[in-house]
């Protein structure tokens, strides 16, 4: 899978390691940033990961900022991405069933290494519970992003 990858520099650290865990699991991964721990706004690297996701070049996107909220508004304005904050397994899972997310985002402050492969395990090999109410939720979304 082809992934995009974007830190500020609170989730600089977090993201070298999910670098590396991608890379050992032959995922290709497009890095928009940051390269080291100077200060930059999460949205300079956040919105360009983004939409390469929504542009269907990435088949999903990982973003981490200090808290992931940052990361996560930001990400959620570029129209077709549907990015959630989760902190465990369970949380990745959930939204890959029932909203189809297409962005994981982790928080640089909270997520822990130990955890940090099965959140994304659990995101990557789940899939979207493409029932009626599910969709009919999503269309309503995709509409109003028209």
């Amino acid at each position: 899978m082809k992934i995009s990858l974007a830190c500020d520099h609170a989730g600089y650290e977090l993201k070298t390691y999910v670098k590396g865990y991608l890379d050992d699991h032959q995922h290709l991964v497009e890095d928009f940033g940051c390269q080291d721990l100077n200060p930059v706004d999460y949205p300079d690297t956040g919105i360009p990961a983004a939409e390469l996701v929504a542009e269907g070049k990435a088949d999903f996107g990982i973003l981490i900022c200090g808290s992931g909220y940052g990361m996560c508004i930001a990400a959620n304005k570029v129209r077709g991405i549907r990015a959630s904050l989760c902190f465990k397994a369970d949380h990745a899972r959930i939204t890959r069933q029932h909203n189809n997310a297409n962005i994981l985002v982790l928080s640089g402050n909270t997520t822990s290494i130990s955890q940090v492969g099965e959140i994304i395990d659990a995101f990557f090999t789940e899939r979207f519970y493409d029932e009626e109410r599910h969709s009919r939720r999503l269309k309503k979304i995709a509409d109003y992003e028209k």
